[in-house]
This record gives C-alpha cells, sequence and structure tokens, in this order.
C-alpha cells in the first residue's frame, strides 16, 4: 500500500513515517499545502493522511481541489480541530474518515488499513461474468465491488461505494439509516449518525445522470428509485 502523508509538523512526519514503513507501507510525504495537490496527482497513493493546519494553503482547500479535479483516493484527516463541526465540514468536502490529535497509532494504522482495503472494492476491471443485474444501467462487479453504469465506472469514494452497494442490493425498498450507517462507517462509534446524510448527499450528485434516484424517506432510511 501506498500512503500519502500531508503534515507539516517535521517530527509528526518522521514518526509517522517510520511507523508506517516499519508495517510495510510506502510513504511518500509532503509538507506544504501550496504542493500537495501536485503531490497527490504525482504519487497515485491508495490512502492520503491530511493534516488540516498546513503553511500556504488549509487541508479542507486541498481536499476540495482534489475532489474537484477527480481525485477519489480514501482521505483520513489527521487535525488538532476536533469538533463536530468540524468534522461534518472535513466529511461535506470529501473526506471518508476523520481522527483527532493526539491519537493512538495502532488505529490509525487500523483506519488506514480499512480505508485501503475499500478503496481496493473501487477499482477493477469489468466483466460481465461476474456482475449483478442492472438497475437503471448500474450494476456491481462481485468479484472487486467496484459499480459501473453499463459499461462506465463509476468514480466513487468507497464510503459513496458502500452506499450504492448496500441499497442496490435491494433496490426500491427501503434500509434504515442505521443499517446503512452500519455498513459505510463500520466499528466507527465516534462519528455521529447523520454523517450518513452527508454521504448520501454526496452520492445523489454522483448518480444523477444515471436516472436512479436516491430517496430519503423520514422515519425509514433511503431507497433507490428507478425514473417514473
Amino acid at each position: 500500500m501506498k500512503l500519502l502523508l500531508i503534515e507539516d509538523d517535521p517530527a509528526m512526519q518522521l514518526s509517522l513515517t517510520r511507523s508506517f514503513e516499519r508495517r510495510g507501507l510506502q510513504v511518500v510525504s509532503c509538507s506544504d499545502g501550496a504542493l500537495a495537490l501536485q503531490r497527490w496527482q504525482a504519487s497515485l497513493p491508495d490512502v492520503v493522511l491530511l493534516d488540516l493546519s498546513l503553511p500556504h494553503q488549509d487541508g479542507l482547500e486541498v481536499l476540495a481541489q482534489a475532489r474537484k479535479a477527480g481525485l477519489s483516493t480514501p482521505v483520513l484527516i489527521l487535525t488538532a480541530r476536533g469538533t463536530v463541526g468540524d468534522r461534518i465540514l472535513g466529511l461535506n468536502v470529501g473526506a471518508d474518515d476523520y481522527l483527532p490529535k493526539p491519537f493512538d497509532l495502532d488505529e490509525l494504522m487500523a483506519r488506514v488499513q480499512a480505508l485501503g482495503r475499500r478503496a481496493g472494492g473501487g477499482v477493477g476491471a469489468f466483466s460481465p461474468h461476474t456482475a449483478a443485474p442492472l438497475f437503471c444501467g448500474l450494476r456491481v462487479d462481485q468479484d472487486s465491488g467496484a459499480v459501473y453504469h453499463h459499461d462506465q465506472l463509476l468514480e466513487l469514494t468507497p464510503r459513496e461505494g458502500a452506499l450504492l452497494r448496500a441499497l442496490l442490493a435491494r433496490p426500491g425498498h427501503a434500509i434504515a439509516k442505521e443499517r446503512l450507517f452500519d455498513l459505510v462507517f463500520p466499528g466507527e462509534s465516534e462519528v455521529q449518525l447523520e454523517a450518513i446524510e452527508v454521504v448520501a448527499y454526496r452520492l445523489r450528485k454522483r448518480i444523477a445522470s444515471t436516472g436512479a434516484q436516491l430517496v430519503s424517506l423520514r422515519g425509514l432510511g433511503y431507497l433507490l428509485k428507478a425514473p417514473t
């Protein structure tokens, strides 16, 4: 796994780099917000660790630019900003996970590995022999977990992919928000239930061109609906 570490604290950067390399990860580092997007595009990492307080450009701006540029790499935000508002803002911009400083190194490693595994389900060659039935042209490749609209791979974040796969398993049927939360944020008890609304909002925009409608049902959850 290749990891991009965007962190301006030299001691933190060195410590994390050594810790990850001892665990067999390849680490590319960057300490300047103005250079982060360029390094991201050049290194093509599997996971990005992003600090928010960076020189020359804020981490949230870096993330927003990356998502606008079509970079769907899973992002885990590391920051001393630990309020719920900051977490929701980070998720809304396009982050996949959020860990406030100070943090436990083993927990960080577990989260990075989880993001890496989920990202592995976001790529892969299309194979009609392993594809699920179509719904509005959407199908899930059963081997890779990738979601396609006809033969075009959808660019989804790991959390968007997890939500869409869950909804495609039962199109037309409401799935409880709590159940979807468990699938999209497995084992992440510190994340608020409302975070699933952010993922649903982003996914709704991603699939708008397919015709499938992601419907929110108050008190019931979400469902995928075909156009009428």
